[in-house]
């Protein structure tokens, strides 16, 4: 549990200096508001603009000079709500109240004011010092609304600004409004800067909760004399909402105390006519409804944009399956497939690298080193720069490039939620629900990425079943473009690779669904404008994705090269191989195939290369090409997806996942060789 409480002697408040610490700026809101947008705005520094919650799951910090002040910004990730469901919110509270920022802002899609408010009133009553920017200001007024801001300053009591992230309109203002609030001559601390019990500047109390809770509210008020970062009654109120993490705190800083609040939380839950969860959000959102309806004014409804009827369309089950076959058809299929995995790779392998590069790899080495076990070390059949280095530009990131290229297309455009929104009745069935498909597809470039990204996921039961599948039937770009390269040719072996994969997926995840403790998932999502997507954004995300493939996947290649070296100049490899080839034999495979599913624990990518070199070299084809490929892709992640699997989900559920997916991948090979087999198909 994080820690958000001061400690026990004096901390000075975030706008004191505390050797040259600069003021902090927090912005906060729910995905999709152009939080990482205003984020690049403010800083100068390019954050990753997704159309997807997820993004910030990983918090973004930088640095700038606001109107002559230096102050520290600070992304986090999305949240609805004081009340952590998801460890996105978690993180994002966390943020809050342990580094007490300067100042909020409060980002919020305008066209969304009257659901977004009742975060305002939660951050108003922890006592924090926020500013209200009223996002996305563009798409409101196509939709003619129109916006009184002093009204919603007067009745809020804090600044409020209009703005557009994407085009920096309102940038100049948010600024003023932030060295404004973040200066630190004569500043005080938030706590102390806002009126209290989070009163607006007009005196009135935000929400008022009724006689009962508030009677609650004061007697729990008067028994909590820890300090504590945020006001007594946002503790208060948490209690109330049963939040464990605040409930432990109050008893590590309260001591018998505790006792008594806990008498007064089961009075209040006692007499409540309705839970007291329901009731406070209720109140909230009354409050959020009365506001709204005081500084909105909605002009004459125009007609439906194109932007909103393709929306429209991608969302309804009868037209949105077609579109979401043909984006995967030509994106995946014939962008990342037939492009990246076929004139690409052909392109850099076969030309660059066999036909120029490793030849000179091979005669400088030779030249430089006499010793030939030092020589395989770095241009031998497995060596690093004739295998690593190949392997890692001419093959794989061909493929991942185009993927990531065509993942970003789509995020901007702003498709993914509602894919999730599309998919998430079926999802249901297998333990999960829309915001699921964002890992999924992840998945599809890289598994070690979406298991860290399954944190977005509400609950543990839903982020096991999530990461299982993951390790079980999702491919990585880079393995999923070398398969359709093997396939290409064989439109049957294609289809019946799909259908089994697709089958495995399924079956397992009804089963995960069964098996794994827990209730069905809720599901709610911020569902951003489509848009056309904006080729320098696009450019920007692909490229730091590339990055990111070049300085933490590349080096797996070289790594793997040289523990490939070591298992065969020490023999273990050899014993292993020798062990393998009668399982693989008796697939239907031919025995060399067990180099490249030893390859494939490294890196999957790897096993698909080698699988690739069998299959141009002649040795694989036929039936057992199908049988390779399904095995490779059910076969356990590599080594780095299973480090991320244990680091999230822990050794037990690791090594129980490794031991399923292992034997049960030769298993589903050995019959769907013997199936095809005995039916006669010709691939």
């Amino acid at each position: 549990m994080p820690d958000i409480a001061v400690s026990g002697r004096r901390e000075p408040p975030p706008h004191e200096s505390v050797q040259g610490a600069r003021p902090r700026v927090a912005l906060v809101g729910t995905p999709n508001v152009g939080k990482s947008a205003m984020f690049g705005n403010l800083t100068g520094r390019y954050a990753m603009v997704s159309n997807y919650p997820g993004t910030t799951v990983e918090v973004t910090r930088g640095t700038a000079s606001i109107n002559g002040l230096a102050c520290e910004i600070v992304d986090t990730p999305g949240m609805y709500s004081l009340l952590p469901i998801t460890e996105e919110e978690r993180v994002a509270r966390s943020i809050l109240l342990a580094e007490r920022p300067s100042v909020v802002i409060h980002a919020m899609d305008a066209k969304n004011l009257e659901r977004s408010l009742p975060m305002t009133l939660q951050l108003l009553e922890a006592g924090l010092s926020v500013i209200l920017d009223l996002n996305m200001m563009d798409e409101a007024e196509k939709l003619n609304l129109k916006f009184d801001l002093v009204r919603l300053k007067t009745e809020l009591g804090i600044p409020a600004v209009a703005t557009v992230s994407t085009t920096r309109r309102g940038l100049g203002e948010l600024k003023k409004l932030i060295a404004t609030a973040a200066r630190p001559a004569g500043a005080v601390s938030p706590v102390e800067r806002l009126p209290p019990a989070g009163r607006p500047a007009s005196g009135e109390r935000p929400v008022d909760y009724g006689p009962e809770l508030e009677r609650a509210l004061e007697a729990v008020g008067n028994q909590l004399r820890g300090k504590y970062s945020i006001s007594r009654r946002a503790v208060a109120l948490l209690l109330l909402q049963e939040d464990p993490e605040i409930l432990e705190l109050v008893k590590q800083k309260e001591g018998l105390r505790a006792a008594r609040i806990e008498e007064i939380l089961a009075q209040a839950q006692k007499h409540s006519p309705e839970p007291v969860n329901l009731q406070i959000a209720m109140r909230r959102q009354e409050y959020a409804r009365r506001i709204a309806g005081q500084v909105i004014r909605a002009g004459k409804e125009g007609r439906i944009s194109l932007g909103e009827w393709a929306s429209r369309l991608t969302m309804n089950p009868v037209t949105g399956v077609p579109i979401m076959l043909v984006v995967l058809y030509y994106g995946l299929y014939q962008f990342v497939g037939v492009f990246g995995a076929g004139t690409l790779v052909d392109l850099l392998e076969q030309r660059v690298f066999s036909g120029f590069l490793n030849p000179v790899f091979e005669k400088a080495v030779a030249y430089l080193l006499p010793w030939p076990v030092w020589r395989e070390l770095f241009a031998g059949e497995y060596g690093i720069l004739t295998l690593g280095v190949r392997y890692a530009i001419a093959i794989v990131f061909p493929i991942v490039g185009t993927f990531f290229l065509f993942f970003s297309v789509l995020e901007d455009s702003g498709y993914f939620p509602r894919l999730a929104m599309l998919v998430d009745r079926v999802f249901k069935k297998l333990g999960l629900n829309g915001r699921a498909a964002i890992p999924l597809v992840l998945g599809l470039g890289c598994g070690t990425m979406a298991t860290m990204s399954t944190r977005i996921l509400e609950t543990r039961r839903e982020r096991i079943i999530a990461t299982f599948l993951l390790a079980l039937s999702i491919p990585c770009s880079a393995q999923l473009g070398l398969i359709f390269a093997m396939l290409s040719g064989h439109p049957a072996g294609l289809l019946i690779w799909g259908l089994v994969v697709g089958a495995v997926f399924i079956v397992a995840g009804q089963l995960s669904a069964r098996l794994t403790p827990g209730s069905p998932p809720s599901f709610y999502m911020e569902v951003p404008p489509l848009r056309i997507p904006q080729i320098g954004n696009v450019l920007r995300k692909t490229y730091m994705r590339i990055e990111w493939y070049f300085m933490e996947i590349f080096p797996l290649f070289i790594l793997a090269s040289v523990f490939i070296w070591l298992g065969r100049i020490s023999g273990v490899f050899q014993l292993i191989i020798s062990g393998l080839e009668p399982v693989v034999q008796s697939l239907g495979l031919p025995k060399e195939t067990a180099v490249a599913i030893l390859f494939g624990f490294f890196r999957r990518d790897y096993g698909a290369a080698g699988l690739y070199d069998l299959q141009t070299s002649g040795q694989l084809s036929g039936i057992p090409v199908v049988v390779a490929a399904v095995t490779l892709t059910l076969f356990t992640p590599c080594i780095a997806q299973f480090s991320m699997m244990v680091k999230e989900r822990g050794w037990r559920f690791a090594l129980q996942a490794i031991f399923f997916i292992f034997p049960f991948a030769f298993l589903m090979g050995y019959i769907l060789n013997q199936a095809l087999t005995f039916l006669g198909v010709q691939i």
